[in-house]
């Protein structure tokens, strides 16, 4: 048996929490490879809408287990409170949540960090989340990291207390003032390593091969998106994991010849949340009625997200990158109502058309050239076979495919689980 990836394509926002929670019922086990609470994945169902940070998004399932693998970076703070949000559901994740040991903790002074670089770019900064992702990924590199294993350790405090010191005097080479009240934060982080401990701390590279073996059907959930890859994403605007295919091996231990389908997920059109080049971004009603109509506003920070039309050249580089098997939409609702839809089909790069993603995408080296399409009036929302989509759409979605060489099996047409068409 094999696992199964599922990732997002594009700039992160993509939709995968609903596409896991769609999918789980397929599989025994969902795995986070990578990330922390920077994501933010949504679901809807039952009327009611659940955002999840770090845990997997199969929680909501009776039969599925739940891996925090060794690739992640928790905060002990935000997973109490995710914790806490399913106490109000009744959810048994004491039985269903497995932690790696193997996984980094991120401390009150690594969001310190986070905010104190962040502005001391100015208008240099990169649009981070402030969560302390950055800083708790530069200590896992440094070899200085905090991991969850370390908790069962007797001298776990010695150590957060000498890394909490060496961040302190790293706070100072900040030419910003960050305030902050130390003990509050510590008092708050203690009650969050408390919540943590209720949970069963695994070798989790172990438990997942071992799994293989037994022929449990896994998915591994990734977070971000493609472009937002520390090695592959539009650097320096990126996130400090690797978001692809081959974060998976090593987020979860295990190898390349273990890996079967790759999930893509996009969006029927781009959106970007924070800083960064977007050669297809919107400045016009176009744009404005994306956001309005897709309720672009980023789950982690409340953000309003920059919208625009769907960008084939970076859409491609996302699935040769990951090996992507199978495609999937979300959001093309959204797009009922334009006259016409754009796509992006090839870059102006430095006087030359090209169609691949270049080193740099910045607008004074890129222009974009589009493809026109029929729109559709249609509202999707209340469709629930394929055979119920308008035929412009269905026309969009065989460019796609033609262009891609790959198969969209899933169009999105709501936020709701059961707004979801197979194909």
């Amino acid at each position: 048996m094999k696992i199964d990836l599922l990732l997002g394509l594009q700039w992160g926002d993509e939709g995968k929490g609903k596409i896991v929670d769609v999918l789980t019922k397929n599989y025994d086990i969902i795995a986070r490879f990578q990330g922390g609470p920077n994501a933010g994945h949504t679901l809807i169902f039952d009327g009611k809408k659940h955002v999840l940070h770090t845990i997997p998004s199969g929680i909501f399932h009776k039969t599925a287990m739940n891996v925090v693998g060794n690739g992640v970076v928790i905060d002990p703070v935000i997973f109490k409170k995710e914790l806490e949000n399913l106490d109000v559901h009744n959810i048994d994740y004491t039985s269903k949540l497995l932690i790696s040991r193997k996984a980094h903790l991120i401390l009150p002074t690594h969001r310190l960090l986070d905010a104190a670089s962040e502005t001391s770019k100015g208008k240099a900064k990169i649009g981070s989340t402030l969560k302390g992702i950055g800083p708790t990924y530069m200590d896992k590199t440094g070899r200085n990291g905090m991991r969850v294993g370390d908790l069962e350790l007797d001298n776990w405090k010695e150590k957060y207390e000498a890394l909490t010191k060496k961040h302190i005097k790293m706070l100072h080479f900040f030419d910003v003032q960050i305030e902050y009240n130390l003990e509050e934060l510590e008092a708050e982080f203690c009650k969050g390593i408390d919540k943590l401990r209720q949970l069963q701390f695994i070798d989790s590279e172990e438990y997942l091969n071992n799994a293989i073996k037994n022929n449990k059907t896994i998915l591994a959930e990734g977070a971000q998106g493609s472009l937002l890859d520390i090695d592959f994403g539009t650097y320096p605007f990126v996130t400090s994991s690797n978001t692809t295919a081959a974060g998976a091996c090593t987020g979860l231990g295990v190898a390349p010849n273990k890996i079967g389908d790759v999930f893509g997920i996009f969006k029927a059109y781009t959106t970007r949340v924070g800083s960064g080049p977007f050669p297809t971004e919107l400045f016009d009603k176009d744009g404005e009625t994306m956001a309005k109509v897709g309720h672009e506003f980023g789950a982690t920070t409340g953000r309003a997200r920059r919208c625009g039309w769907l960008d084939l050249v970076a859409l491609k580089y996302a699935i040769q990158v990951n090996g992507v098997t199978q495609l999937m939409m979300m959001k093309g609702d959204v797009l009922s109502g334009f006259d016409t839809l754009k796509i992006a089909t090839s870059y102006n790069y430095k006087g030359k058309e090209i169609t691949h993603l270049p080193y740099n995408i910045e607008p004074e080296n890129v222009s974009v050239n589009y493809t026109e399409f029929k729109g559709w009036q249609a509202d999707l929302t209340k469709m629930t076979h394929k055979d119920q989509l308008p035929k412009n759409l269905l026309e969009y979605v065989a460019f796609i495919e033609k262009e891609t060489e790959v198969p969209i099996k899933i169009v999105s047409v709501g936020p709701d689980r059961l707004q979801t068409i197979d194909r």
